[in-house]
């Protein structure tokens, strides 16, 4: 399928072609800005060639309508369907969606949240479907990555009247910060299901987001693409107080201090220039303004990502990419140093070397660090037509049933901790056999304690195991006073504490977790519905008018498991199942693919 992908901001137009299939190829490539007197510069890659200049367009419209015959003289021909990049999503768009008129005028409406960026993505769909209007129009949001934030990273302590008018932090720059993950765990040789990363996309938008185990944990970027680091023109964190302030002692509106934060601020505030380019000459010649600009684009975000090391429960890569993450070295320095604590250190060699040619993601940590520093270009686009193609695939057959059961907190126990609990010597009494073949049930029963409460008779599952794994709910942990993290059975690094109680002692002992779901199969069941072993699926259960959709289901794959997902008691409650239900694989039309290797 031949993608054609337009990404419209307010000053420029990227554009890309995409073949997308088994791999993806980007066929061509072009870049129009700096619209003044009826001309434009432009940057044009096909072919192998690369063509700059200036041609004569006087704004973005007028690019676009040239694009049929641009695309026709690089002999770009048979374009599928035109994906579109869609700064805000709000509420209801949480995934990628083929545009109708209703579905554009939802988007429209949701301007007053990204004034700087809907509007121009809007006015790419509007002269598309006029230029191709048999062509289907794809959005694809950046807001869509950040759909896992949990609640205590979304919600602003704000009156319940505003948070039910739709005030939530959203987050943006979600392709990107998708396309770089996933390219920094294949770099890095792990699954990025076992990573803790941070992206750092600075840009003259800039965002920082924590990434823990393949999903966005939380990220700079709010309720609009205004919070955060500075950027450009933008302020990034402000007392929302000054609101009040400015009326007050200025005068100004608060349509003034929008406009103001959002495009009179940054960089180009405190240093007269939004270019960070600009701004580091300036202050390599003792400008004091630029010098002090760099410093707090620095430090705003060497916090974060310091905050971010904390809400992960640790730290296993910091990925640098956008404009400025890309190519100054100077400023990648000047945010990792003073993160020598958290075990990152820079190599300044490599950091001044970096090659990213043909999307290269060069490691620039020192030798010996605990943490590893990566750059690498981002591929918006890539990911665009990936999401665009796989939305517009056809939908595979609904399979069987798959057969759910409802997992209620329990523990494995080592041996040290059974000889605590019961005695030296002591061996757990088999009670109940389990679906999956050699696990039960035991006839014993422990207690649970935290800071706040007790979580009594609680079930020990067998056989014995090396560690002690608990698992409980999100409202168990409530219950206890403990934030249990959500894992994957046996990812117990970084786990909180909880003390054990049986009949002969007590055991204190990490490994607490809510235990993310997953589904156990065979290799012959897997085959025959299309399961890979570490891969993640969405499951519907329940009817089709109040079923839920559990998106990120895990697939383990064993020689002699029982197919059978299985979900905690919260998330039973949610899909009113009391024991055992039955679910259905929703069919992948997000598969995420980290693009060849193959220059243009």
């Amino acid at each position: 399928m031949k993608i054609l992908v337009l990404n419209c901001g307010s000053s420029s137009l990227k554009v890309g072609v995409f073949d997308v299939g088994q791999t993806t190829t980007e066929v061509f490539k072009a870049s129009y800005e700096r619209f003044e007197a009826g001309s434009c510069s432009y940057t044009i890659r096909s072919g192998g060639k690369t063509e700059t200049g200036k041609i004569a367009l006087g704004d973005i419209a007028a690019a676009l309508r040239a694009l049929p015959h641009i695309l026709a003289d690089n002999r770009i021909t048979d374009i599928d369907a035109i994906g579109h990049r869609v700064v805000h999503g709000g509420e209801r768009f949480r995934t990628t969606t083929v545009l109708d008129e209703p579905k554009i005028a939802a988007i429209e409406a949701l301007t007053p949240l990204a004034p700087l960026h809907n509007p121009a993505n809007l006015l790419a769909v509007r002269v598309a479907q006029e230029v191709w209007p048999s062509l289907p129009q794809v959005a694809v949001f950046d807001t869509a990555f950040h759909g896992t934030i949990p609640p205590r990273a979304t919600t602003y302590a704000v009156p319940k009247a505003w948070r039910d008018a739709g005030l939530r932090r959203f987050g943006f720059h979600g392709s990107s910060h998708k396309y770089v993950a996933i390219r920094a765990a294949e770099e890095i040789g792990v699954p990025l299901r076992d990573l803790h990363l941070v992206s750092v996309h600075l840009g003259n938008g800039a965002s920082v987001c924590a990434i823990s185990r393949g999903e966005s944990l939380d990220t700079s970027m709010g309720m609009t693409p205004l919070e955060g680091l500075v950027m450009g023109t933008r302020s990034g964190d402000v007392d929302p107080g000054l609101f009040g302030f400015l009326s007050r002692q200025l005068g100004l509106s608060i349509d003034q201090i929008e406009d103001a934060l959002y495009s009179d601020s940054g960089l180009l505030a405190l240093a007269n220039s939004s270019d960070m380019r600009s701004v580091e000459d300036r202050a390599a010649k003792g400008d004091a303004d630029a010098q002090l600009a760099i410093e707090i684009y620095a430090y705003r975000t060497r916090k974060y990502i310091g905050a971010y090391a904390a809400a992960m429960g640790g730290l296993d890569a910091v990925i640098f990419t956008g404009g400025i993450g890309e190519n100054s070295p100077s400023m990648r320095r000047r945010i990792c140093d003073g993160l020598e604590f958290m075990g990152l250190r820079l190599d300044h060699d490599r950091n001044q070397s970096v090659e990213l040619a043909n999307h290269a993601a060069p490691q620039i940590q020192a030798y010996g660090s605990k943490v590893r520093v990566i750059v690498t270009e981002t591929a918006e686009q890539l990911m665009i037509a990936r999401e665009t193609a796989a939305a517009l695939a056809p939908m595979a057959p609904v399979p069987q049933p798959i057969p759910v059961a409802v997992s209620a907190r329990h523990a494995h126990l080592s041996r040290p901790a059974i000889e605590a609990l019961f005695g030296a010597g002591y061996q757990l009494t088999p009670a109940v056999p389990l679906r999956q073949p050699g696990q039960w049930a035991a006839a014993e029963r422990i207690t649970l304690e935290g800071p706040k409460g007790r979580l009594e008779r609680v079930a020990i599952l067998g056989p014995e195991r090396s560690r002690t794994q608990i698992e409980i709910s999100r409202t168990d942990g409530f219950e206890l006073g403990i934030d249990a993290p959500v894992r994957d059975s046996g990812k117990l690094e970084g786990t909180p504490t909880v003390r054990l109680i049986g009949p002969a002692g007590s055991f204190d002992t990490d490994g607490l977790i809510v235990a993310a779901r997953h589904i156990h199969t065979n290799p012959a069941d897997a085959r025959r519905l299309g399961l890979v072993d570490g891969m993640l699926v969405d499951v519907h259960i329940g009817d089709q008018e109040r079923g839920l959709v559990f998106g990120k289901t895990l697939i383990r794959i064993g020689a002699n498991a029982v197919t059978e997902m299985h979900i905690d008691t919260d998330e039973a409650n949610a899909a009113d199942i009391r024991a055992n239900g039955e679910g259905s694989l929703v069919p992948d039309l997000r598969a995420i693919a980290v693009p060849n290797k193959e220059p243009l």
